[in-house]
């Protein structure tokens, strides 16, 4: 609670900060703008193939057509746990071109793939040296699980296109349209069994992702907004550690987002 107290408080300073201390006229601009936003989101996997690869053990053998799910966190006791235990996102975005709605943005999101529940699970390819086509009961109780539970954790550097869609006359309430692509690493959190092998839970980079992202966008009073997008993403996760191997791994998201945020004008102003 003591770290959740903070957090609020750092948060309503900073938004007291940026009301208090730009005094824009109506008839002026920024040269840029500046904005970031944090809030939560859910998703919604393709299903998938991992593939394992242990030379020692004489393994090369594949997981086909798994079903995996996020794991929300949000969705129950929210304010009695740290802000950054569900699945959460932030955005910082800069806006270079605010007359013609050109920007850049850094957008990370903190999601969950979880690989698990009770799944017969085909396996297919080389194990203990030879060739096998078989069914295997994927559960804890049964020695396997696959997580990317502290973060399948896409990270992308977006090019950013707004298109105003609404506003007031006097500008207390802008409703605008964002279009997102881009591109960047994964870092995810890799925690995993096969056959009662378990590996180090640890955090890597393990390979790329792209994303399309479209975003409504209601600004009140200038400064403050809150933002609804629906995201798609592929994902490619290589060299994933695992006991005595690697592993590999690619998706395709859909994924809903609920942010809160603040935009601060930068540079001189000009008429």
């Amino acid at each position: 609670m003591k770290k959740i107290a903070i957090s609020a408080c750092f948060l309503f300073t900073l938004v007291f900060f940026i009301s208090g201390s730009i005094h824009a006229q109506d008839k002026k601009k920024a040269k840029g703008e500046l904005y970031i936003s944090w809030g939560y989101n859910t998703e919604w996997y393709t299903r998938s193939n991992v593939h394992i690869n242990q030379p020692s053990l004489n393994n090369d053998y594949t997981f086909n057509n798994i079903k995996g799910h996020d794991r929300k966190g949000w969705n129950s006791h929210l304010f009695q746990k740290e802000l950054s235990i569900p699945q959460y996102n932030y955005r910082l975005g800069y806006f270079f071109n605010p007359e013609k709605g050109w920007g850049v943005e850094i957008n990370f999101d903190h999601t969950k793939f979880i690989f698990g529940d009770e799944q017969d699970v085909s396996l297919t390819g080389k194990l203990n040296g030879r060739q096998v086509d078989t069914t295997i009961r994927f559960s804890e109780r049964n020695g396997f699980f696959y997580y990317l539970n502290n973060g399948a954790n896409f990270l992308l550097f977006n090019v950013v296109k707004r298109y105003r869609v609404f506003k007031t006359h006097n500008e207390n309430f802008k409703l605008d349209f964002l279009g997102k692509a881009g591109i960047g690493p994964v870092i995810p959190h890799v925690e995993n069994s096969f056959f009662s092998n378990k590996n180090k839970p640890h955090f890597q980079l393990g390979g790329w992702n792209v994303g399309l992202e479209a975003t409504l966008k209601a600004t009140f009073f200038k400064y403050g907004f809150i933002e609804y997008a629906n995201k798609l993403d592929y994902a490619r996760y290589s060299h994933l550690k695992i006991y005595e191997g690697t592993a590999k791994h690619a998706f395709g998201t859909y994924e809903m987002i609920l942010n809160i945020g603040a935009n601060v004008p930068i540079g001189r102003y000009k008429e």
